[in-house]
């Protein structure tokens, strides 16, 4: 079983959680595009959230709680009543395409008070040449209070944080996590069944399906859940479940599907695997990891016919973007067991908490 599978639950642990060197391997560290330069000090009460993977309960469950706080609207009392990022600079850095997470750090930023820069790929100066790493220190040099950070490369959220002097958040790197998903996850999951008193998850059983292998949503999800007590079986053709899984894995839909408590569909991620999504039916591109999206569909794609098999009280989850018609149909993602556009409302909450948990200690 791999490393990122097994959950942190120690509070020896817990400053792991906030050393960048401490996410990801020396492998995909590397792969982030950056120039060698001296080895800055990162103050000691630094916080960063560049995955779940190595955070302890304890802080996984303040996340929760903060979280659970946002939605409820801030007391008199809580510090985010004086929307603690007032008149201060938060910057998006997103070197890939995103509607849901971007749009949601904005508004969680806006919620506490800060104004928000947003630097997209598209726009900025790695197109001219310049080093993720240059870009981010520049941005930082504008006096920013926190930067998060979305790019292909595995590790890029960590390489950044090393050199960083304000707090950096994970918005999704490469194939490796996805923490503030994994959080609005993690919240959705225990609003659904009552258990936002102690975000204790045990007892219930997740599935995840579909694209496992290229997804940084589900290893984030997956170390998350874990920690909280929750069953975790991952399932989807072997070229998309990692061999490392194989005692957590199914190939088979059918028979796992009405024993699941609440089931996350992937999408196939098209463009990890070839250039663009084919038609229907039509092969997919030699190094693919499916033979076609037609029999991707007949044993993975979530129905209604399949639906009707859940349990009663079973609820389907979608980090989006959908691929309506290959991985779920229109009537599932839209019928009354979906809580996909409850997550997006969560997101907002989880990202308001990760925003004030980080800056809070700098």
């Amino acid at each position: 079983m791999p490393e990122w599978f097994v959950p942190a639950s120690t509070e020896s642990r817990g400053p792991l959680a906030r050393r960048p060197e401490a996410v990801g391997s020396r492998a995909a560290i590397g792969s982030a595009k950056c120039a060698p330069r001296p080895r800055r000090t990162i103050a000691p009460n630094m916080r960063h959230l560049l995955g779940l993977q190595l955070l302890p309960a304890t802080d996984l469950r303040e996340l929760l709680s903060r979280t659970q706080r946002a939605k409820a609207g801030p007391a008199a009392s809580d510090p985010l009543a004086s929307r603690p990022l007032a008149g201060r600079l938060v910057a998006n850095l997103f070197f890939e395409d995103s509607t849901r997470t971007r749009n949601s750090f904005t508004a969680a930023a806006y919620a506490l008070g800060a104004q928000v820069i947003d630097l997209l790929g598209s726009s900025s100066s790695v197109n001219k040449g310049e080093t993720l790493i240059d870009t981010a220190r520049n941005v930082e040099a504008m006096g920013v209070a926190a930067m998060c950070v979305r790019a292909k490369q595995s590790g890029s959220a960590a390489m950044i944080a090393k050199g960083s002097g304000c707090p950096v958040i994970n918005a999704g790197d490469g194939k490796h996590e996805h923490p503030t998903q994994g959080l609005l996850d993690l919240f959705t999951i225990a609003e659904s069944f009552d258990r936002l008193g102690s975000f204790d998850l045990s007892g219930l059983r997740v599935g995840i399906v579909g694209d496992v292998a290229s997804s940084r949503v589900a290893r984030s999800a997956i170390a998350g859940l874990l920690t909280l007590g929750a069953t975790v079986t991952v399932v989807g053709p072997p070229g998309l479940v990692p061999g490392g899984l194989a005692s957590a894995a199914s190939h088979d839909l059918d028979e796992v599907l009405p024993t699941l408590d609440a089931v996350m569909m992937l999408r196939i991620q098209f463009e990890r695997h070839s250039d663009a999504p084919p038609p229907q039916g039509a092969a997919v591109s030699r190094g693919s990891s499916i033979a076609s999206v037609r029999e991707f569909r007949s044993f993975y794609a979530l129905t209604a016919e399949r639906e009707a098999r859940m349990k009663p009280h079973a609820i389907i989850m979608h980090p989006g973007p959908i691929n309506r018609g290959i991985e779920l149909d229109a009537d599932v993602a839209d019928g009354p067991r979906s809580v996909i556009l409850r997550q997006v409302s969560n997101g907002v909450f989880a990202r308001t908490a990760a925003l004030a948990w980080c800056c809070e200690a700098h």
